[in-house]
């Protein structure tokens, strides 16, 4: 095979986005399976920047794929991503070879959210599987063409890289809120600050001098990113999908670029109302002067969620690297009984109480539930609450593996079993649409309504009959 000529990422996007499947793919398009429920996935990786490398680095350890290629234009990047992976892939600048190799089942992409799109499409057609990192697609009109695209292909996976999804953290708060345990969900609030003027980010801080030129700032150009709320905010618009079990009908946003005048134009500060079908809302805060947290007494900072029920509510937020998993349930105040304190109450309640009918039981705590005066403040409020979750049937969590790692690991099971991704097509869509939308509420400066989406860049879209 031949070397691949020097191309820029706007070239890789503008070729995939005006070319045919055959000028960008050779050969007939095929879908790729894994051979066997037990063997490894072959797999590559397009994009090895900072999130790609964590992947690659994260791979080394666990089992069921190999990676076998490993793409980017950056050729810093991709020595490190060659020399740091278990594999040894073959380094690639140019994504289309990737494409063309048929020993290749699945493809990993973790490139800027500009070229999302166009290699998840190239990717499809050529029969890869696909996991693709959040946010799923920058454009409306890319919203509708990869939903018709993955459709016409039901037996290649499409997953998306809302690692949330995959964190058994997240999944009890859902099973408390399939129970009843926190009532009717009525609010979310979400946040995800950051002091970037104490404590820059070489991703978040325009560089004036980089090499790649604006692809090297591409985080803080709207052509090529959605800010805050695609790389950020994204996440927790999801979470909020997830537990209201619906879709928001209007977002209403507030945005600005405040603090940073340095030539970038996605905002700095960003505040944004989602309301859903039942009067529920979505709060989401992104701002970049400072990282205190209110969630868990202030033990961690810059983000986490709470989910806000009649009965309850539960502060979490996603373990890092460095940092474990949190979630905790605070009840609300129990019901007030009209008839309390009279003779008739109390004769009421011994009856019931006489019946016999026994209390039901903690399950036999293990020592690292019992509670200590070495703990704190913290543990001690995690203990109680893991108990008497346990006295509800509720299965209390313990985050064994990073959720990242624990979504490309079922990321392969799909691949060998053609199962359907927790993050599938749908959920990532739908999030992808919630960061577009709510960028041109702050962009227009008025109520967006989801609905708008559907005739946004949708060739298939009937206009709107005239008026006569």
């Amino acid at each position: 095979m031949s070397e691949p000529k020097e191309i820029t990422r706007r070239d890789a996007a503008k070729v995939a986005a005006g070319a045919t499947a055959a000028a960008v793919i050779s050969g007939a398009p095929w879908i790729q399976k894994v051979k066997a429920a037990n063997s490894q996935v072959q797999m590559a990786i397009i994009g090895v920047g900072g999130r790609g490398q964590y992947h690659v680095t994260h791979m080394n350890g666990l089992d069921g794929g190999r990676l076998v290629a490993a793409c980017d234009i950056f050729q810093p990047n991709l020595d490190k991503a060659v020399n740091s992976s278990k594999d040894k892939p073959k380094g690639y600048k140019d994504y289309r070879e990737v494409l063309n190799r048929n020993d290749i089942d699945a493809v990993l992409i973790s490139t800027p959210l500009y070229t999302h799109f166009p290699i998840t499409r190239d990717a499809l057609l050529a029969g890869k599987h696909v996991l693709c990192e959040k946010s799923l697609v920058h454009k409306p009109e890319e919203v509708h063409a990869l939903k018709k695209l993955v459709n016409e292909r039901p037996k290649q996976v499409m997953q998306v890289g809302l690692q949330r999804r995959y964190s058994r953290f997240y999944q009890t708060a859902r099973q408390m809120v399939d129970k009843g345990l926190l009532g009717d969900v009525t609010n979310v609030y979400a946040q995800w600050h950051r002091n970037l003027i104490n404590v820059p980010s070489a991703t978040w801080t325009m560089k004036k001098n980089d090499p790649r030129g604006e692809e090297g700032n591409w985080r803080l150009l709207s052509k090529f990113s959605g800010g805050l709320v695609a790389e950020l905010g994204s996440h927790q618009m999801d979470i909020a999908d997830w537990m209201f079990g619906s879709h928001f009908e209007t977002i209403t946003g507030v945005g600005g670029i405040d603090y940073f005048k340095d030539g970038r134009d996605v905002f700095d500060s960003v505040q944004l109302i989602f309301r859903y079908p039942k009067g529920q809302r979505l709060m989401a805060s992104y701002i970049s002067t400072n990282q205190h947290c209110a969630l868990f007494g202030g033990q961690r900072a810059q983000f986490g969620e709470i989910i806000m029920g009649t009965e309850g509510t539960v502060h979490i937020t996603v373990g890092t690297d460095d940092e474990p998993a949190l979630g905790i349930w605070f009840r609300e105040p129990a019901k007030k009984n009209p008839a309390a304190g009279t003779a008739k109450a109390a004769v009421a309640s011994a009856s019931l109480a006489s019946t016999g009918k026994g209390a039901k039981a903690l399950p036999i705590l293990l020592s690292k539930d019992e509670v200590s005066e070495q703990d704190s403040f913290m543990q001690k409020e995690l203990k109680f609450a893991r108990r008497w979750l346990y006295s509800k049937g509720v299965m209390v969590p313990e985050e064994d593996r990073n959720p990242v790692d624990q979504q490309l690991i079922e990321f392969w099971d799909c691949c060998r079993s053609g199962a359907k991704p927790k993050a599938d097509l749908e959920i990532g869509l739908s999030d992808s649409i919630a960061v577009i939308l709510s960028n041109l509420s702050m962009k227009e400066d008025r109520k967006i309504w989801r609905k708008e989406i559907d005739t946004m860049g949708n060739p298939d879209a009937k206009a709107a009959p005239k008026k006569a």
